[in-house]
């Protein structure tokens, strides 16, 4: 098995003050830069993830069988990518429920990239300051339960089907009342409000499904806004450039919200700005209000010290892989710090000891996360470039494998030449594959890609999963097993969850 690189320190002047780091930040790429500074003491703070964060099948039958009934009715809607962009049927609906998203405080999360993390993050920082927090965040990797948490954990299989069953009449009255029906993604939304009112939480972290102005989500009024990076994805219903995205994601945004602001493209970057003053919002920005100002390797993740709004958070142990989970480190703990009103109202720290055992605690399913050894086997759910480059940013400096075998399965929906050609210089062979959906590219048109960007001697076409995962492990293995070749699982959630399940995680 290939272990994790050893701990090792950053070199830099432990006397650089975070605004020469911030100068030294805004020079490099906004969506790849890691603002290190100074030489620090690795220290890990030991914490358990909370239960399992991936849900099985419910073990009693008949429990099971009437999850999947409610599976079934929800299929026979719209499906995720089939959109009439408004939030007409969503606030209707909210309207027949009684208003139940205006029954807690929100937090809303927008962005390209790193949102369903981000959102785990932040529901970690609440939770340790033991507010009851409901989570909405899609897709699933592998249960649908997984969308609605409550408290940190997934939703109950039983508590689901209950919340189903209590919106589905007033699901079928808007339904009635509305040229198309409500969609998969906007019951499930108005299922995660009604939850979180019952329950009832303290605060809700809700990630967006697509873009943001027309999204089902966004029949909110939360007081902070968190914008995770902006890249180039679902191009044909948001806008084929960074800014055109930005200018509908920004409907996130509302009247006197603070804006947490990751590092963002210029041009992307320049529309929120401009929504923020519109709307008279605070805006806290990464690299300049807030940051990462030293990252180090450490075992099973990396050591972090943190700038957020109110002041330095050192010694925080993340145990996830890769520079993109630090800085949405850095984005969800001044996230947090703006909901309880730092930086702006208050000139204080958030206590130290409730941040690292918070961010100890933090799993993220199918992001750089492994799931065998002997060969090592790891899954990330990549499905774009810029999501590419980060996995293959984060695994090459996390392990240090001498060959890797990737195993891709996309959508046809999506940028795939520019996933492959991210993942092109760390694969030494790629398996292409398909998953079982019907929005799976097919294999054999996969391949034919491949080919282009690797060479016909570096591919190999196997469609059914299993068969590709088999073959990887077999080429991993062909090399001496202390020669530390690993196997990397990607190009899709839904692949990374059917992988996960065939490799006995479910």
């Amino acid at each position: 098995m290939s272990e994790p690189r050893p701990d090792r320190h950053d070199a830099s002047d432990p006397d650089d003050t975070f605004e020469e780091i911030v100068d030294e930040a805004t020079q490099r790429d906004p969506d790849l830069a890691v603002i290190e500074a100074g030489s620090r003491t690795l220290r890990a703070h030991s914490g358990q993830p909370q239960g399992e964060a991936v849900p099985a099948r419910p073990a009693d039958p008949e429990t099971d069988k009437a999850l999947r009934a409610v599976e079934q009715e929800l299929a026979g809607r719209w499906g995720e990518t089939k959109l009439e962009p408004s939030v007409t049927r969503i606030a209707a609906l909210m309207d027949v429920l009684g208003e139940p998203q205006r029954a807690y405080p929100s937090i809303h999360i927008t962005g390209t990239n790193g949102k369903t993390s981000t959102a785990r993050m932040i529901e970690a920082l609440l939770n340790a300051f033991e507010l009851r927090t409901g989570r909405y965040t899609s897709p699933h990797v592998q249960s649908i339960t997984e969308r609605i948490s409550l408290d940190g954990s997934p939703i109950e299989a039983d508590r689901f089907i209950e919340t189903y069953e209590d919106i589905k009449p007033y699901v079928e009255m808007v339904d009635a009342q509305q040229p198309y029906r409500l969609s998969f993604f906007e019951v499930l939304t108005g299922m995660a409000y009604a939850a979180f009112a019952d329950a009832p939480v303290d605060v809700a972290v809700v990630e967006v499904g697509m873009g943001g102005t027309w999204d089902a989500t966004n029949v909110i009024d939360s007081t902070v806004a968190v914008v995770t990076p902006i890249s180039l994805d679902h191009t044909d219903r948001l806008g084929t450039t960074p800014a055109e995205i930005a200018g509908e994601k920004a409907g996130v945004i509302k009247q006197g919200a603070t804006v947490i602001l990751a590092q963002q493209p210029v041009d992307a970057a320049q529309v929120m700005l401009k929504k923020a003053v519109e709307v008279d919002a605070t805006v806290a920005r990464e690299g300049m209000e807030f940051g990462v100002t030293s990252r180090e390797i450490a075992v099973g993740g990396q050591l972090l010290t943190l700038r957020g709004l109110g002041g330095a958070y050192e010694d925080i142990f993340l145990p996830l892989y890769g520079a993109h989970q630090a800085h949405n480190a850095a984005v969800a703990l001044s996230a947090v710090e703006a909901f309880f009103g730092i930086g702006a109202e208050q000139a204080r720290s958030l206590d130290i000891d409730a941040i690292r055992k918070a961010f100890a605690s933090v799993v993220s399913p199918g992001r750089l996360e492994v799931v065998r050894s002997s060969p090592t086997v790891v899954l990330d759910a990549a499905h774009n470039p810029a999501g590419a480059k980060a996995a293959a940013d984060g695994i090459s400096e996390a392990f240090s494998f001498s060959r890797l075998i990737g195993v891709v399965g996309t959508s046809g929906d999506k940028d795939v030449r520019g996933l492959l050609e991210a993942f092109e210089p760390i694969f030494a062979e790629i398996v292409v594959t398909q998953n079982s959906t019907p929005r799976a590219m097919d294999a054999d048109e996969l391949a034919a890609i491949a080919v282009e960007v690797f060479g016909d001697d570096r591919v190999q076409v196997e469609p059914r999963l299993d068969d590709a995962l088999e073959a990887a492990i077999t080429l991993a293995e062909e090399e001496d097993e202390y020669a530390g070749a690993g196997v990397l699982v990607t190009g899709s959630v839904i692949t990374v969850g059917e992988a996960r399940l065939l490799l006995g995680r479910g």
